[in-house]
């Protein structure tokens, strides 16, 4: 039998598909007026940054950025189009792939930052108390960790 939303869970629900729409139209817009970039590629560099060495494995990096390999190939090729990423074999087996930041890319990631972070506080944490912020990030992460697919436990 299905559990229907309450009134009260349909609110909440659909607050939160509005919520996550919006957030990602104003941060994409911003990114794309300041940086020229959309927020995809942006997720890319910031990857790519807090990386060992400012590179990792095409498919880690797919992953940490939420992304087909397809999507991200294609991303990343323009962002090497730009200077900003180049593309390298992987030594260990010669069949992957990494993307690595270039100096170029680093520089294109701190000038575009700062106007993406006035627009996240503004969106969010301006309009947010301090518990706000606490029980926003408790539910994100609860909300998350029941996404993940969860391990196979194979013993």
């Amino acid at each position: 039998m299905t559990r229907w939303l309450s009134d009260d869970e349909q609110r909440t629900w659909r607050a939160l598909v509005e919520m996550n729409r919006l957030l990602g139209e104003v941060t994409d817009r911003q990114l794309q007026h300041d940086a020229g970039i959309p927020v995809a590629y942006y997720a890319i560099l910031v990857a790519l940054s807090e990386a060992p060495d400012r590179s990792m494995r095409m498919s880690a990096l797919a992953e940490a950025v939420e992304g087909s390999q397809s999507r991200l190939s294609h991303a990343v090729a323009r962002l090497a189009d730009r200077g900003w990423v180049r593309r390298r074999r992987c030594d260990s087996d010669g069949r992957g792939w990494y993307a690595e930041l270039t100096d170029e890319g680093f520089e294109a990631l701190q000038a575009a930052a700062p106007g993406h972070v006035t627009a996240v506080r503004s969106a969010v944490f301006d309009v947010l108390s301090t518990p706000q912020q606490h029980a926003l990030r408790e539910a994100a992460t609860l909300i998350s960790q029941n996404l993940r697919p969860h391990p196979v436990d194979v013993t």
